[in-house]
C-alpha cells in the first residue's frame, strides 16, 4: 500500500547510507511501490541515490529509472557506467528504454546497446531510435501480442503464453496476415471459450483502430481519447504491425500538453521547470513581459493624447483601471474556453456562425449586467450622471469587443497552424487594455462633447 514519506524517514535513510546499513534500506523499502521510492530518491543527492538503487532488485530499479523526471535522470545516470545502465535497460519496455537512450550522448548510447544481453530487445531499441520523439513511432513499444490469422486457437494460446512473458500488460491480441500486416484483433474471452481447433480466421474482429508511425503524438492522444482506448496498435505506411502505444504513454503526452499550454497562457515561451537555471527561467519569461511593457507604454501614450479631456473631467481617470481590467478578464475567459475546445478537437469551422452568435449572446448578457451595476453605483455615489453614462456605455462596448476578440483570435491562429495558447495571457490582456482605453475615450469624446 502507499506510504507517507516523512522527513523523519528520509533522515533515517540518510543515516543508514552514511553507516552503510544496507539491511535497513532493503527491509524498509521491500514493500514500497517504486513511485514511493522515487519520492525518497528526490530528497537524496546523486551518490546516496545510487547507493540505494544498487541495493534494490534490478526490476524495481528499472521501474524507478523509467519514472524519473528526464532532467533529473540525465544527471543521475552520469554516475553510472554504460554496463550498469544496460542492466536496467534490459528490464524495461522498449519505449522506456529508448527514452533513456535518447537522453545520452551518442557514444554512451552505443555502449549501452552493446552491453544488452537480449538481442531481440537491442534490435527493437535500435528500430525505435529512428523515430521522432513526438511521433507515434517514438511513443510506441515493440512489446505486444500478435497471432497469425491462419492459426488455430490451440497454437494461438501457446504463442500468447510465450509472448506474454515480455508483455507486462495485455490490453489486446492483434491478428496479422502472413506479411505481418494488421487485419484485426481478437478478445481473450473469445479465445478461451472457443474450441482448440477453431481457426482464428473465424473468430477475429476486423474492426480495429490503428495509427501510422509518422503521425504526431497529439493525434495519438486525440484518437485514444475519442474512442476511449487503453492501447492502440501502430502500423507503417503498408499496414505492417510495428508496435503499440499504451494509455500510460498517452497520459504523459497529455500532461506535457497541459503544462505547455499553461506556460504559454502565462507568458512563458519555453518549456521550463522550477529547478531550471536563473538564466533559462528569465529568458522564458522575458519576451511576453516585454510585450506587456510595450503595451503599457503604448497605453500611457494613448492616455496622454486625451490629457486635455482628463483635465476637463478629472473623474475620468478614476475609471481607467476598471475599463482595462474588465476588458482583459473578459478576453482571457473567452480565449480560455475556446482554447480548451480547440484542444479537444470539438470545434468545427462550418458552425462558426452559430458559435459566434452564442458567444455574442453570452457577452451581451454579461455586458448588460456589468454596465447596469456600474451605472447604478455611479448614479448613487457620483455627482456627474453624464460621466456615469459614458462609463457604462464604454464598459458595455469593451465587454462585447473583448469577448469577440478573445474568441476569434485563438480560432484564427489555430486555422493557420499556430498554437492558440499564445493568444491568451499577456497578448490578449495587453491588446484588450489598449482596446478598452480607445473605446472609453472615444465614447467620452462624443458623449461629453469634449
Amino acid at each position: 500500500m502507499p506510504v507517507e514519506i516523512t522527513r523523519e524517514y528520509i533522515d533515517q535513510v540518510e543515516e543508514a547510507i552514511e553507516q552503510q546499513n544496507a539491511e535497513f534500506i532493503i527491509s524498509s523499502m521491500e514493500d514500497m511501490y517504486p513511485a514511493d521510492i522515487t519520492t525518497v530518491l528526490y530528497e537524496l543527492d546523486t551518490a546516496q541515490s545510487k547507493y540505494v538503487l544498487d541495493l534494490l532488485d534490478p526490476e524495481v530499479g528499472a521501474e524507478i529509472l523509467s519514472g524519473l523526471d528526464a532532467d533529473v535522470r540525465t544527471n543521475f545516470l552520469k554516475s553510472f557506467t554504460s554496463e550498469e545502465v544496460a542492466r536496467y535497460v534490459n528490464l524495461m519496455d522498449s519505449d522506456d528504454a529508448v527514452d533513456i537512450l535518447n537522453e545520452q550522448k551518442v557514444q554512451s548510447r552505443e555502449e549501452i546497446i552493446s552491453f544488452l544481453d537480449n538481442e531481440e530487445k537491442a534490435a527493437d531499441i535500435i528500430d525505435l531510435l529512428h523515430y521522432e520523439e513526438d511521433s507515434a513511432g517514438g511513443l510506441m513499444a515493440k512489446e505486444l501480442i500478435k497471432v497469425n490469422v491462419n492459426w488455430r486457437v490451440r497454437q494461438c494460446i501457446e504463442e500468447i503464453r510465450r509472448q506474454a512473458e515480455a508483455v507486462e500488460q495485455v490490453y489486446a491480441i492483434y491478428v496479422v496476415d502472413d506479411r505481418d500486416r494488421l487485419i484485426g484483433r481478437i478478445a481473450m474471452k473469445t479465445l478461451i471459450l472457443s474450441n482448440d481447433d477453431t481457426p482464428i480466421a473465424e473468430l477475429f474482429d476486423e474492426d480495429v483502430i490503428s495509427i501510422e508511425t509518422y503521425r504526431k503524438d497529439t493525434e495519438v492522444v486525440d484518437i485514444m481519447q475519442r474512442y476511449d482506448l487503453e492501447a492502440i496498435p501502430v502500423v507503417d505506411s503498408q499496414g505492417k504491425l510495428m508496435g503499440r502505444i499504451t494509455i500510460d504513454d498517452v497520459v504523459d503526452v497529455i500532461q506535457e500538453q497541459a503544462e505547455t499550454s499553461i506556460q504559454l497562457m502565462s507568458g512563458i515561451t519555453e518549456d521550463v521547470e522550477e529547478d531550471d537555471s536563473v538564466l533559462r527561467l528569465s529568458r522564458a519569461r522575458l519576451p511576453w513581459l516585454l510585450v506587456a511593457m510595450v503595451g503599457g507604454l503604448l497605453g500611457a501614450e494613448f492616455i496622454q493624447l486625451f490629457d486635455s479631456e482628463i483635465m476637463l473631467v478629472p473623474a475620468m481617470a478614476g475609471f481607467i483601471p476598471i475599463i482595462t481590467a474588465t476588458g482583459g478578464n473578459v478576453g482571457i475567459q473567452s480565449s480560455s474556453l475556446i482554447i480548451q475546445t480547440l484542444a479537444s478537437k470539438q470545434i468545427i469551422f462550418d458552425n462558426m456562425a452559430q458559435r459566434l452568435i452564442k458567444v455574442l449572446l453570452v457577452a451581451l448578457l454579461n455586458a448588460l449586467i456589468i454596465s447596469s451595476l456600474v451605472m447604478g453605483f455611479n448614479l448613487i455615489f457620483n455627482e456627474n450622471p453624464r460621466l456615469s453614462i459614458v462609463v457604462s456605455i464604454a464598459l458595455f462596448s469593451v465587454v462585447m469587443l473583448s469577448s469577440l476578440m478573445g474568441t476569434l483570435t485563438p480560432m484564427i491562429l489555430d486555422r493557420f497552424g499556430i498554437n492558440p495558447a499564445i493568444a491568451a495571457g499577456p497578448f490578449i490582456t495587453t491588446a484588450n487594455d489598449l482596446l478598452g482605453l480607445g473605446v472609453y475615450f472615444l465614447v467620452a469624446h462624443f458623449l461629453l462633447h469634449l
